[in-house]
C-alpha cells in the first residue's frame, strides 16, 4: 500500500549545516509526535524538505543520507548558495495541504503547534512568527536584533507593509499562496519578506503570533555580507510592487 500523502510539509534551507543537521532532524521528528499530541491529531502526516542551497561542508551528503535513513524527510540540492530560491523550490514542491518554513537552528515546534491550530481552524491563511511584536523574546546579538527592525522599518517606509516581521517562521495553506510564490520576484534573502508583502496586498487572512527566537548557532552567512544583495532587493522589490516596474 502507498504511503498516505502528507497533511504538512515543513520546508527547512539548509547550508553548511553538518554540525548540527542530523540532530536537528533528529530532534525535529521526536518534536513532532509531541505536535499531534497537543493539537489531537494522532494522525497527522508530516514532511521534512530539507531545501539544500550551495553547502561547501558534508551538509548535501548527510541530508542524501537523512532521507534515505527517514521515509519522511526529502531532500533536493540547488548546486547554489541562495536561501530564498531553495525556500521557494521546497514550497513548490512541498506535498502538504499546509506548509511551514523554517530555519535548521530554530525548528520551533511550539510556533508549529499554534500555527497549525489557527490554519486547522480555518482562522487564517498564513501564521507570521513575528521576533518583533509584542509577546517576542529575541535573544539573538544586538546587531541581529536592530537589523530586523531597520528592514521592517524600511519595508513599511517603501512598500507600506504593515506588520512587524516578515523573515523567518511561517506557516500557510500551500493552494492560498503558491500563485503568490510564482509571483514574486526575489530571491536570497528577501524571497520571505516579498511572499509575506505580497499576502498583505492580496488581502490573505493573515495572523502574526509572538516567537521565543534563541539559534543554535552563528549565522551561516556574515551579517555585513548580506547588506548590499539586501539593498539591492529592496530596490527591485520597491519598483515591482510599489510601481509597477519591470522584474
Amino acid at each position: 500500500m502507498a504511503a498516505r500523502a502528507p497533511d504538512v510539509s515543513i520546508v527547512i534551507p539548509i547550508y553548511n549545516e553538518e554540525g548540527i543537521l542530523r540532530e536537528a532532524v533528529t530532534e525535529l521528528r521526536k518534536g513532532l509526535a509531541a505536535v499531534r499530541e497537543d493539537l489531537g491529531a494522532p494522525d497527522l502526516v508530516f514532511e521534512i524538505i530539507l531545501a539544500e542551497n550551495g553547502s561547501r561542508d558534508r551538509t548535501v551528503d548527510l541530508a542524501t543520507g537523512l532521507a534515505a535513513e527517514m521515509p519522511d524527510v526529502r531532500t533536493f540540492s540547488l548546486g547554489e548558495p541562495n536561501y530564498g530560491k531553495a525556500l521557494r523550490r521546497g514550497i513548490e514542491e512541498a506535498r502538504g495541504e499546509l506548509v511551514i518554513c523554517d530555519e535548521i537552528d530554530l525548528c520551533d515546534t511550539d510556533f508549529y503547534r499554534r500555527a497549525l491550530a489557527l490554519l486547522r481552524a480555518r482562522g487564517c491563511d498564513m501564521v507570521v512568527g513575528s521576533k518583533a511584536m509584542r509577546g517576542a523574546k529575541d535573544r539573538r546579538p544586538i546587531l541581529r536584533r536592530v537589523a530586523t527592525r531597520v528592514i521592517n522599518g524600511m519595508l513599511r517606509v517603501t512598500l507600506d507593509f504593515h506588520g512587524t516581521d516578515t523573515h523567518g517562521l511561517k506557516a500557510f495553506r500551500r493552494g492560498v499562496l503558491l500563485p503568490l510564490v510564482e509571483e514574486c520576484v526575489i530571491d536570497k534573502d528577501l524571497f520571505s519578506s516579498e511572499l509575506v508583502i505580497r499576502a498583505g496586498r492580496a488581502d490573505v487572512s493573515i495572523i502574526e503570533i509572538p516567537i521565543r527566537l534563541e539559534e543554535k548557532r552563528p549565522p551561516a552567512i556574515n551579517l555585513v555580507k548580506r547588506v548590499p544583495g539586501v539593498m539591492k532587493g529592496l530596490v527591485k522589490l520597491t519598483r515591482v510592487i510599489r510601481f509597477g516596474g519591470a522584474p
